[in-house]
């Protein structure tokens, strides 16, 4: 896949502003507090620019929010055309009702769970992978507003079992988990194993309320996304949710459990 242009401008004029500066990649780096190695890689496309690195390399250039600026056209670049308009719909909801029966939501992954994904499920490699990263970590922003949309997410006990990119990972994301659950705003709860056959074995989906009232939903699949907005599919789709989360443990018990997994990877 050819290189996206706003990864190419982001590059362009942080090579010029540097240079107009007069430092060199090592100098910048001593400057912004990251690798010169870094530096260079995200000169040369090779990693997508992190927001901290953003922030601190347009403070120090005199870049006027110029960087901040093409970082976020480059991040809408990165998310897939089918998928835009969901993400513009997650930033405007009040309530997210998510359900998830393989992996953890994208807006509660570590950034290298979200790797281990992107390069085992999706395949993605290098530049496009890192974009991807990028993409759905600055989604999470969404979170720490002032005034975060609820998120209610029901997980299946076989997330918390499956090896996505090794112990290690595991555990810091599952501690993650358990981090982000301790907001006042985030609820999760876990369909144990015991558990039989339920309506949430067909599959993924999440319910966004928007401020009036009206519920939209969102579909996976192997090719893309789908967004569902016909009365009934959403009805049958919030029948489905009370059917899933009937199932669930109570939050409480969730943290629990989820801090236990999360110590048995070892």
């Amino acid at each position: 896949m050819s290189r996206m242009p706003m990864m190419e401008l982001f590059a362009g004029e942080l090579r010029r502003l540097r240079a107009d500066a007069g430092l060199s990649q090592e100098a910048l780096g001593e400057r912004v507090n990251y690798s010169a190695s870094l530096v260079a890689a995200v000169e040369q496309c090779r990693r997508a620019p992190r927001d901290e690195f953003t922030q601190r390399c347009d403070d120090v250039l005199g870049a006027g929010g110029l960087l901040l600026r093409i970082r976020e056209a480059l991040l809408r670049e990165s998310l897939m055309p089918w998928f835009r308009e969901w993400v513009t719909i997650e930033q405007e909801a009040n309530t997210l009702r998510n359900f998830q029966p393989l992996v953890v939501p994208g807006l509660l992954q570590t950034e290298d769970y979200a790797r281990a994904l992107y390069e085992g499920a999706a395949q993605f490699v290098g530049e496009v992978m890192e974009q991807q990263v990028a993409a759905r970590l600055a989604r999470q922003a969404v979170l720490d507003r002032t005034a975060p949309p609820q998120l209610v997410v029901v997980l299946d006990q076989s997330v918390l079992d499956r090896p996505v990119g090794g112990p290690k990972v595991m555990r810091e994301q599952l501690r993650h988990l358990v981090e982000m659950g301790r907001r006042t705003r985030v609820h999760l709860h876990l369909v144990p194993r015991e558990v039989g056959a339920y309506p949430g074995v067909n599959g993924a989906f999440v319910l966004a309320t928007l401020s009036e009232g009206d519920d939209v939903c969102y579909l996976d699949n192997q090719l893309q996304g789908t967004i569902v907005e016909r009365t009934v599919d959403v009805n049958s789709l919030r029948q489905i949710w009370e059917s899933v989360r009937a199932e669930a443990m109570p939050h409480g018990a969730t943290l629990a459990a989820i801090s236990e997994a999360a110590e048995q990877w070892t």
